[in-house]
């Protein structure tokens, strides 16, 4: 049946006839569709980032309106939105098959405005306990578990020639969302952007004023007109629908499990660094205004992302997430090496430069990374599925490879938990982060011989 743009229907929003590889079909009626959905998903998922890691800000500026917390304190609240997105991305991935891609998207947007708001108001009452602050650092998990399912969704409506880079704009500039996040919440807590509504500022020590509601409240109009968009403006595939069972062959899949591994050192390096970057530059160069240069790491990260997605799709996933992996070794020697002559001069921009290039690799390595899963699948389905017929195996090998894609992005996002934990957990024990970076260099190095001895090597069990 022919798509028609505005169907008589209750149904109008589901795509019944959707053949992105047919060229034709693409040109003329799929590939309009696909960017509308695509535009669509960006900004929802750059706002999902957005309140998913407020945490690693507010954190920052609790002791300055009263909140005393110790080191450790502070870096559980930067650290448990990662614990909570990473566990909401397990069931996320499997959302859009069973609830389908427009319902899934403008509910989850919408759910980010709960998180939004409670931070606002806890933010303003002295008394306010720190377990409250805990479970709306849980909360806003909900924003982490937005990604899988993002990504499950968007992998479905761009043919293999593009998926990659389709898959690369969406992940790089919802990432963004880091970055906007950290660039905008430093400005607005230092005015009264909603008025009487937004309450009073809170008073600080040298006599200023901070409003650091407004780092929860200045998220809930942009994402109630996301929720909205993404209800009137977004599509279901019909072909795309499968229950829990049918996607949980995935578990049986040994590339997804090596995948989780990859994509952890990519994507979980990524959030998990720019979750604990402010507060890891605030305890180790307390003279610098940290929040001045917080945000340019996710930025970095992000665009690369989205930039380099191209490079996958023409050289290959894996040599680029091979040579990815080696060039963070080197990064994390870097700054390891700063950290060593804090002191000195100059020191701080040495570290500084070497986790922009840290930020920078992990955004080539998540868009190589997720163009690795549907080559691998396409390529994996015929060989483990002999007995279905020709016609079925691409639907097949799509619809593994979007469960895939989701689910290795669940695992990896407990990245957002660990390192930040790592670097509190290092602090407390040796007096400086120095142990964490140092596990992290070493698990790259692992990441390294996985990649050549599956994908990269000449003889490759699946080349890509």
């Amino acid at each position: 049946m022919a798509h028609s743009a505005t169907p008589p229907s209750p149904k109008r929003h589901v795509l019944t006839d959707w053949r992105p590889e047919d060229e034709k079909f693409w040109n003329d009626t799929g590939k309009a569709i696909a960017s509308r959905n695509l535009w669509i998903s960006i900004p929802c998922l750059l706002l999902a980032f957005s309140v998913w890691l407020v945490w690693s800000v507010v954190v920052a500026k609790l002791p300055a309106i009263g909140f005393d917390y110790t080191v450790g304190e502070r870096f559980w609240l930067a650290a448990l939105p990662g614990l909570s997105g990473a566990t909401l991305r397990i069931f996320y991935s499997f959302m859009i098959p069973i609830f389908g891609g427009r319902l899934w998207t403008s509910l989850s947007t919408a759910s980010l405005i709960l998180p939004a708001l409670g931070m606002g108001f806890a933010v303003q009452d002295p008394t306010t306990p720190y377990w409250m602050f805990v479970l709306l650092a849980l909360l806003c998990g909900f924003g982490g578990g937005n990604f899988a399912s993002s990504m499950a969704n968007i992998s479905y409506f761009y043919p293999k020639k593009t998926k990659g880079n389709a898959l690369a704009l969406n992940a790089g500039l919802g990432n963004a969302g880091v970055s906007v996040m950290q660039f905008t919440v430093p400005l607005v807590i230092t005015i009264g952007v909603f008025g009487a509504l937004g309450g009073e500022p809170q008073s600080l020590s040298d006599g200023g004023q901070m409003w650091l509601q407004n780092a929860g409240f200045i998220w809930v109009p942009f994402l109630a007109i996301c929720a909205i968009a993404a209800w009137f403006g977004m599509n279901d595939i019909a072909d795309a629908r499968a229950s829990f069972k049918e996607q949980s062959i995935i578990f049986s899949r040994k590339h997804n499990w090596i995948m989780c591994v990859l994509y952890t050192g990519t994507f979980g390096s990524f959030i998990g660094y720019a979750a604990g970057f402010p507060l890891l530059m605030k305890t180790q160069f307390p003279d610098v205004n940290v929040l001045n240069y917080a945000f340019l790491g996710p930025l970095v990260g992000a665009l690369s992302r989205a930039a380099t997605g191209w490079i996958s799709d023409k050289y290959g996933g894996g040599r680029v997430t091979f040579w990815t992996f080696l060039g963070m070794i080197i990064a994390v020697g870097g700054v390891l090496f700063f950290l060593g002559i804090k002191t000195e001069p100059g020191a701080f921009w040495g570290f500084f430069a070497c986790f922009m290039a840290l930020f920078f690799l992990t955004g080539v390595g998540n868009a190589s990374t997720f163009q690795m899963i549907p080559t691998i699948m396409r390529q994996e389905i015929p060989r483990l599925m002999t007995h279905l017929a020709e016609s079925k195996l691409l639907q097949q090998s799509e619809r593994e490879a979007a469960a895939i894609i989701a689910f290795t992005s669940a695992i990896a996002a407990y990245g957002a938990f660990f390192i930040p934990k790592a670097y509190g957990t290092s602090i407390g024990l040796t007096g400086g982060p120095e142990a964490a970076l140092w596990l992290f260099g070493i698990f790259y190095a692992i990441c390294v011989v996985v990649t050549w001895y599956f994908y990269t090597r000449k003889s490759a069990p699946v080349p890509c």
